[in-house]
């Protein structure tokens, strides 16, 4: 049986302000936790029903594993439904951005991408097309966010998303920078080199100005219908397929 201080403690951790302050956050789902479990992830704790106990993997002595209600998860858990399975992680160290390991790949950098569910589909997108990191700019939603972390279906252990000043970073990079606008080269005309970042922008105002003076190659996905716009994870999709489909 869960204790009251156990319950609080996570279910404070449902705010970005206290994952930050205990260094922890929190993941649904037995995939999630098997994938997180064989990273180099921390696991902190497991919580989980009778009815998944036999799903469970073999977990380090130092994983602390508690067996609760239905009940009882359904007041720590982030979803209405929950999926009889929490674990809590912990978060990785800060981390400066490496550019030599950025040299001969494409990374996706993102500019103040809000949605939760739009940076966990940019995730799991990244990790199906082996793209190892993604750059945010200090106003994208954050990674650890329980919505997209839910969104990501693990993948978030596999790829690097680092947040930093864009500005500074795209003025220092050496690199090529793609830009996702209207105005654009046609994506599907794009000779896309070996190299390269791919900048995407917010879901409602696109690329901040300041931003779209460091592009080198504008790039457009050509509209053949009515919608006025794409969705920043589409768009992100998009981007990587045609990417990889010139290897």
């Amino acid at each position: 049986m869960l204790s009251k201080s156990q319950i609080s403690f996570i279910k404070s951790l449902h705010q970005k302000k206290y994952r930050k302050e205990n260094g922890i956050f929190i993941i649904e789902g037995i995939k999630s936790t098997v994938e997180f479990l064989k990273s180099d992830y921390q696991t902190h704790s497991i919580y989980y029903t009778p009815k998944i106990s036999a799903a469970l993997p073999k977990v380090n002595a130092n994983i602390r594993l508690f067996e609760v209600t239905e009940t009882e998860l359904q007041k720590i858990s982030t979803q209405q439904t929950p999926q009889s399975i929490l674990a809590l992680v912990h978060l990785p160290a800060p981390q400066d951005i490496n550019l030599t390991l950025l040299k001969n790949k494409f990374s996706l950098v993102l500019d103040d991408v809000q949605d939760p569910g739009n940076l966990g589909t940019i995730i799991r997108t990244a990790d199906w097309f082996g793209i190892k990191n993604i750059i945010c700019s200090e106003n994208t939603v954050e990674a650890y966010n329980p919505k997209t972390v839910q969104a990501t279906m693990g993948s978030l252990c596999r790829v690097n998303v680092v947040y930093t000043s864009l500005n500074r970073f795209l003025t220092d990079v050496k690199l090529p920078i793609y830009g996702a606008l209207l105005n654009g080269k046609n994506i599907y005309q794009t000779n896309w080199g070996k190299e390269g970042l791919i900048l995407l922008g917010n879901e409602g105002h696109g690329i901040g100005k300041e931003l779209i003076e460091k592009i080198n190659v504008p790039v457009t996905i050509p509209r053949f219908g009515e919608a006025e716009s794409l969705n920043v994870a589409v768009s992100a999709a998009i981007f990587c397929s045609e990417i990889s489909r010139q290897f």
